[in-house]
């Protein structure tokens, strides 16, 4: 960790206590009594791993995929069963890998979710262009899904050769889009790769949205350590060139920006596992984040699903957080969607957002990070860059470091920050 890391966060929670994540958990979740509550379901089967990836994922098996979703199932079990009926929750995401290869269960997860969950602002599901195709679609749509959001990462060769992915077949994509229809159709692409301008980054947006998308997340390009991607991506000036010419673009074409890093064309149109104040996550990998802990399941999918059979919690690592600690990552999440409403933040801490962060928040606009009206602190295009500039530094210091171990480490005793 370098002393700008240590430094930030001393300052900011004010305490020289670390961040620490300890190899235990709670057999029961205290998640009753959290408002604004996600779902996030992992699916880590990919077809080809990508070089630049790093979330947790494997090599697509049947048996294997059969066997982790069984394992899948039994754990939204053991943590539904914890409340009397059934508790209301904003919204489900699965993520992956690539759920789509475990298309023909998906309805069976959401089913069980749905004994013990109210969905209230629909269910989500990453693809692969490959499996944007009617059958596939159809058999989301029937399971429940409302959203998709489509793993693109650049319709241009130059870039795909370059991310080792596959041409796309734009024309099959418009026409499978256009005979099943969702709620949300979202494209992600990657931004500050080499050479990329903003152009190229126009351009594939434009393709996105002429195809039938109505939201697109531009997500920058950072080099993990523990992949094999060689790629380097591009300086500082020139990410924040792009992010500030694309989102003037985005602005003058009237289209909505839902946080730092997504745009719509329909303001209903929304893709974001997020923006929730808390969450359960279920599978391998997946965070839980509540009131006072965060938690995050192991990386590995055999000890995941020996797990489940002794009827234990797949937890790897748990943080129990300071009030200040807790404090610092609402508020870091909060600001993805570029706004932070300091009513929220007493309604949901029991004290005044300018008590606790004053000084700080007058810093910031100070340098021109946000304005202020009735109570709501709204990013800059300065802020939103200097928000994705740390959040590219937050995740190399931080999840960088844990995703590294856990990929190793089924059950690590203890990481620090």
């Amino acid at each position: 960790m370098s002393i700008i890391t240590e430094l930030t966060r001393m300052w900011l929670t004010r305490s020289t206590k670390r961040f620490t994540f300890r190899k235990e958990y709670d057999e029961q979740l205290p998640f009753a009594e959290c408002d604004n509550l996600g779902l996030y379901v992992h699916i880590p089967f990919c077809k080809k791993v990508c070089n630049f990836c790093p979330y947790c994922k494997v090599i697509y098996s049947k048996e294997t995929c059969d066997r982790y979703i069984n394992a899948l199932i039994q754990e939204i079990h053991i943590v539904g069963q914890q409340y009397e009926s059934r508790k209301k929750v904003t919204s489900l995401y699965f993520g992956g890998g690539t759920p789509a290869l475990a298309a023909d269960r998906i309805k069976e997860i959401i089913d069980a979710i749905r004994e013990y969950f109210i969905i209230t602002e629909g269910i989500g599901v990453e693809l692969h262009p490959d499996n944007v195709a009617p059958e596939i679609l159809r058999v989301l749509k029937n399971a429940g899904v409302t959203k998709i959001s489509i793993g693109i990462q650049s319709f241009q060769h130059k870039f795909q050769g370059i991310l080792e992915r596959n041409n796309i077949d734009t024309v099959s994509m418009r026409n499978a889009l256009s005979e099943v229809s969702f709620e949300t159709v979202s494209m992600d692409f990657i931004f500050a790769l080499p050479t990329q301008t903003y152009e190229d980054l126009k351009m594939d947006m434009e393709t996105a949205f002429s195809l039938g998308a109505n939201h697109v997340a531009i997500y920058p390009f950072i080099n993990f350590t523990f992949t094999s991607s060689k790629v380097k991506p591009l300086p500082k000036k020139q990410k924040r060139e792009m992010l500030d010419r694309i989102t003037n673009y985005c602005k003058e074409k009237g289209y909505v920006r839902n946080s730092i890093w997504t745009f719509s064309s329909e303001e209903r149109a929304g893709y974001s596992s997020m923006t929730r104040d808390n969450f359960l996550g279920f599978g391998c990998s997946a965070t839980t984040l509540l009131k006072e802990q965060f938690k995050i399941n192991t990386f590995s999918i055999e000890e995941y699903c020996n797990r489940i059979d002794a009827k234990k919690l797949p937890t790897s690592l748990t943080i129990r957080f300071t009030l200040r600690q807790r404090m610092v990552y609402y508020l870091f999440w909060t600001a993805y969607s570029t706004k932070v409403d300091s009513r929220a933040f007493e309604m949901f801490f029991g004290v005044k957002l300018k008590k606790m962060y004053g000084f700080e928040l007058r810093l910031a606009k100070l340098f021109g990070f946000v304005t202020e009206e009735n109570g709501i602190y709204s990013m800059t295009l300065k802020g939103a860059f200097y928000y994705h500039y740390y959040e590219n530094f937050y995740t190399l210091a931080y999840i960088d470091k844990m995703w590294g171990i856990l990929r190793k480490e089924a059950f690590p005793e203890k990481i620090e920050f």
